[in-house]
């Protein structure tokens, strides 16, 4: 049975794929976490491989004769199906710090790293119900805090040895009123001198925007995450968002639009939370038409975070806001295909992009 990439990419970012005797990804982090890259048909694909409702996943992973690997459905050979290897992430600094511990390859070639692996709303009643952040931490998966130089030496080992074309840094909120915003800075500026990557930063709206603008010399694109668009929702599962007012998302999305271009910046879209597909389809127009890219994501229940119980939407939903939300990009002509860096060039955790 021939099944179109798009749509095995939705069933695989919904439902799973038990994936026996593999390595199954990494487990817990701020970004994609539970989860293994799988690169098939053009495009490549973030897929849940330990959270609980993978065990009801109809698709398996299995090793085939002469090193190959093929996704099937009910014994049903669907595609062959490659993991991409990271060759830097054997390396240590100096200090005989894994390079692993401080960035990992995210889908084909895109460095991703959390600068500050702590958040100020963690331990408290205000965290992000979906995050795992301070788990991998927690795990010794990761380290608190990543320098410039460490970050500038890692990235030039992932150029050279794994061709990396793009990286991507978020972090924590942390307590200044930068928001964390000057060390991605400090950081990315190291990297651009080392390697000149394109680069894409991930924080929360400051309460002065103009701190945005200092980004401008060494960040190419910038991710500011809405999350839902469904106040009572965000009020629930991400109370530190709630707090800030939606005017204010919509200004730092103007501004980091002036400042970096259309389709470079972009906001995560998590569907499943409880909202209305009209809410994300509004939502998305709306960020469409700032010239801001809907990353569109059905919530990835991760072991550990306060949301792990529950289930992904199910792929026919994605499916039907996807058709909906790429006709939205056609008309304003946003596109992943114009962006520099970070997720959205990546393109793993949301299948908007092969629908566009």
């Amino acid at each position: 049975m021939a099944m179109e990439t798009k749509n095995l990419k939705v069933d695989l970012l919904c439902l799973g794929a038990r994936a026996s005797g593999l390595d199954k990804g990494r487990k817990a982090g701020a970004g994609p976490a539970a989860g293994g890259m799988f690169l098939f048909g053009g495009t490549v694909v973030n897929v849940p491989t330990q959270s609980w409702f993978v065990a009801q996943s109809p698709y398996t992973v299995e090793a085939e004769d002469g090193g190959r690997y093929v996704i099937k459905r009910e014994d049903e050979r669907i595609t062959e199906v490659k993991f991409p290897q990271a060759k830097f992430q054997e390396l240590k600094t100096k200090e005989g710090i894994p390079y692993y511990k401080i960035a990992l390859l995210h889908g084909a070639n895109c460095l991703a790293t959390t600068t500050i692996q702590t958040c100020i709303y963690w331990n408290t009643a205000k965290r992000c119900k979906f995050c795992a952040i301070e788990l991998s931490l927690k795990s010794g998966a990761t380290i608190a805090k990543k320098t410039p130089e460490q970050l500038a030496e890692v990235a030039l080992a992932a150029q050279k040895l794994d061709h990396v074309k793009h990286v991507t840094l978020t972090t924590g909120t942390t307590s200044t009123p930068d928001n964390g915003i000057d060390h991605l800075l400090e950081i990315a500026s190291a990297i651009k001198e080392a390697t000149g990557l394109l680069i894409h930063a991930q924080f929360e709206p400051p309460k002065d925007l103009r701190i945005i603008d200092r980004l401008s010399d060494s960040v190419d694109t910038v991710g500011i995450h809405g999350e839902s668009f469904d106040r009572e929702v965000l009020k629930y599962v991400a109370p530190c968002k709630a707090e800030i007012p939606f005017q204010h998302y919509v200004d730092a999305w103007k501004r980091s639009v002036d400042v970096f271009g259309d389709s470079q910046v972009s906001s995560y879209v998590i569907v499943g939370l409880g909202e209305s597909d009209e809410s994300i389809i509004n939502g998305s127009k709306l960020l469409a038409e700032l010239g801001v890219y809907p990353f569109i994501v059905p919530l990835r229940p991760i072991p550990g975070s306060l949301l792990e119980k529950e289930k992904p939407p199910s792929p026919d939903r994605m499916r039907n806001i996807y058709e909906q939300v790429a006709v939205i990009l056609r008309d304003t002509g946003v596109s992943q295909k114009k962006n520099k860096a970070g997720c959205v060039r990546c393109r793993a955790c949301s299948a908007l992009p092969d629908f566009e």
